[in-house]
């Protein structure tokens, strides 16, 4: 398998994996963290998209894919904290007044999971960053023992795939997902 990991340029690409099947749908589309909550309420249906495709456009984007032959099987959200809701979030500690950059939603498309697309995600996240000059990356996914996490709540990755990528444990949270601890993990890229 020859996974490549690019910057979310292109929106045709980002929506073909967060965007809904119809338009006018609510879905996520990896803006619960990245805008205020607010401004996620607020939004409704094809706001959600155009302001990812606006997204799409900044410098830096919002992210990274993953391509398998041409095709987008994998997407990374990967930010200035600062940029974040985690720049005010209280049950996610600041570990320090860096110019950290937060990795926050890995998502793998359904018939490529299992086969280490995450893996390349993580590490194209910690790539991008350390390009656009990030002297530290964290992110902040479930500690959950090597017990089954639920598709839904996996999007955060969990402890032991950002082991593998070189980060270490910097805190504790006040944060549980699916009724695992979320921990914070850091990895050095200066």
């Amino acid at each position: 398998m020859s996974i490549e990991v690019l910057p979310a340029t292109v929106f045709d690409d980002l929506e073909s994996i967060l965007g809904p099947n119809r338009p006018d749908s609510n879905v996520c589309w990896c803006l619960s963290y990245r805008v205020s909550s607010k401004m996620n309420l607020a939004l409704r249906g094809l706001e959600r998209g155009s302001l990812v495709s606006e997204l799409t456009a900044q410098d830096p984007p919002p992210g990274v894919l993953a391509y398998e032959g041409g095709e987008v099987v994998g997407w990374a959200a990967v930010h200035p904290r600062a940029g974040t809701s985690f720049a005010r979030n209280r049950k996610i500690p600041h570990v320090d007044d860096r110019d950290v950059w937060s990795v926050w939603c890995i998502r793998v498309r359904p018939g490529h999971r299992g086969k280490g697309v995450s893996h390349h995600l993580l590490a194209g996240a910690v790539e991008f960053a350390r390009s656009h000059g990030a002297p530290v990356i964290e992110g902040y996914p479930v500690d959950n023992r090597g017990e089954k996490v639920d598709l839904t709540m996996a999007y955060v990755g969990t402890r032991a795939l950002f082991e593998r990528a070189g980060f270490t444990k910097a805190a504790l949270t006040d944060s549980v997902l699916n009724g695992f601890p979320r921990v914070l993990m850091r990895r050095e890229l200066s």
